[in-house]
């Protein structure tokens, strides 16, 4: 595979672009999210505006502040935009299977 300035500038592109749209999609400013992860107040504005490229470490700090895996930013987006869980999708993924099932039971007895 070869590798060009070009192809290296999409990928850099469709990153901040995927980052802009994920920190919006989640209500973060880039003020909050930039000293969230101990940086300068402009850090995440300097990288959505392609002015500064994260390092590693941070590029997997962010992965792991907006909860997606790196490879989200590098696959192409079929409108499938991920989204922090709401706090009643945290509820639920913390129950047991016994106390789903009896969720469940619970509901249905409500018909």
């Amino acid at each position: 595979m070869e590798f060009t300035s070009d192809s290296v500038m999409s990928k850099l592109q469709a990153f901040t672009d995927k980052l802009r749209e994920l920190r919006n999609q989640n209500g973060i400013s880039a003020r909050e999210m930039s000293l969230s992860l101990g940086q300068n107040v402009n850090y995440i504005n300097l990288i959505e505006n392609g002015k500064r490229k994260p390092s590693l470490d941070m590029f997997l700090y962010i992965c792991e502040y907006l909860k997606v895996s790196p490879e989200y930013f590098f696959t192409p987006s079929h409108n499938s935009k991920p989204k922090l869980p709401t706090k009643n999708e945290k509820i639920l993924n913390e129950l047991s299977k016994e106390q789903k099932a009896l969720l469940v039971k619970f509901i249905l007895s409500l018909k």
